[in-house]
């Protein structure tokens, strides 16, 4: 697999703040390489406005198809694979995402400063 994995917050940044991406972020979205949701960015988006914590769209799954982005399952050897690790970061999430751009050798498009401290390319 190639292209883009976009973490939660690089999500988010490109619905309600799209403007202010990157340049270079911007040509992503904008160009034919694939970018991918990972089903964690689903599930804690959910949480964050489960408890009050985000406002953001009614249908996280529909807008993601909407703007373009290729949903990417967990699958268990993305599970585990975060037991390999270093603890450079413990936000679970996060962790999933890093273990899910290794191996799916997918760039992760981020502004996340711990995300370059892993063996993966940040775009």
């Amino acid at each position: 697999m190639e292209g883009y994995l976009a973490d939660t917050h690089f999500i988010l940044w490109s619905w309600h703040e799209p403007k202010d991406l990157p340049a270079r972020y911007a040509a992503i979205l904008a160009s034919d390489a694939p970018v991918y949701a990972s089903i964690v960015s689903i599930w804690e988006i959910s949480i964050k406005v489960g408890i009050g914590k985000l406002r953001t769209v009614d249908n996280v799954t529909e807008k993601l198809s909407q703007t373009g982005f290729i949903i990417l399952p967990i699958e268990p050897h993305h599970a585990e694979s975060v037991r390999h690790l270093p603890h450079h970061h413990r936000d679970p999430f996060d962790r999933m995402l890093i273990a899910q751009a290794m191996s799916e050798n997918l760039q992760i498009m981020t502004a996340d400063r711990n995300f370059p401290l892993y063996d993966i390319t940040v775009a």
